[in-house]
């Protein structure tokens, strides 16, 4: 049996929290805040902010500030600069859209659960070996969605997956069907027409539906 590295286990914790995350793109601090409160007050408490835009890590800094009973994740992380200035800035957990040896050397330093991405069977197995036992499936609907987590459960029962990656709130029920899947990401729940014109109290039922939706099988 491989042996899971032991910020797995706290990785594991924080996704069983809500059955989705939602994963945001931000530029502002002040609508970081805003929308975090948002999506809180829906049920969503657990969030990911990429690293896409110059001011992500002011933003994660912020809400992990100003809204410090919210979970706040880094995603899109590339590099082992992103993870120190995520970890700096507060971040809670790193994501990452797939893996390379450097970032594999990065994640055996960091303290902070990460969820590296994987997207074939290879992949999954060469995370597994590293101890990586929860992981990123990335992108999602691309690589077959729910129906190749299915196909991928029985090979590797040990290993427990956040899928990502053109998943809406109809696709999301599929994949919290599955044994091997603890929670979905995605940005439904915060379309950027909504963020743009400050429609908090849409996303806010966005929330609340994805939060209510069920796992068949509890984390």
């Amino acid at each position: 049996m491989t042996q899971a590295k032991p910020s797995a286990a706290r990785g594991r914790e924080i996704l069983a929290r809500r059955p989705v995350i939602p994963v945001l793109t931000l530029d502002d601090r002040r609508q970081a805040i805003e929308l975090a409160r948002a999506l809180a007050a829906g049920g969503l408490d657990v969030l990911e902010v990429t690293l896409r835009t110059a001011g992500a890590v002011e933003a994660i800094r912020a809400i992990a500030q100003e809204l410090p009973e919210i979970v706040v994740g880094a995603g899109t992380v590339v590099d082992a600069a992103q993870m120190q200035s995520a970890e700096r800035a507060g971040a809670k957990f790193l994501v990452s859209p797939g893996h390379t040896e450097r970032l594999l050397s990065a994640a055996k330093d960091c303290a902070l659960p990460w969820l590296l991405g994987a997207a074939t069977a290879s992949e999954v197995q060469a995370l597994r070996e590293r101890g990586h036992v929860v992981q990123k499936f990335f992108p999602a609907e691309p690589m077959g969605g729910a129906a190749t987590l299915k196909a991928l459960q029985p090979v590797f029962p040990d290993v427990t997956f956040c899928p990502t990656g053109g998943i809406d709130a109809v696709r999301a029920k599929d994949y919290l069907q599955l044994a091997n899947v603890i929670a979905v990401g995605g940005s439904w729940v915060a379309p950027s027409g909504l963020v743009s014109s400050r429609d908090f109290a849409a996303i806010t039922r966005l929330a609340a539906d994805a939060a209510a939706l069920q796992r068949k099988f509890q984390p």
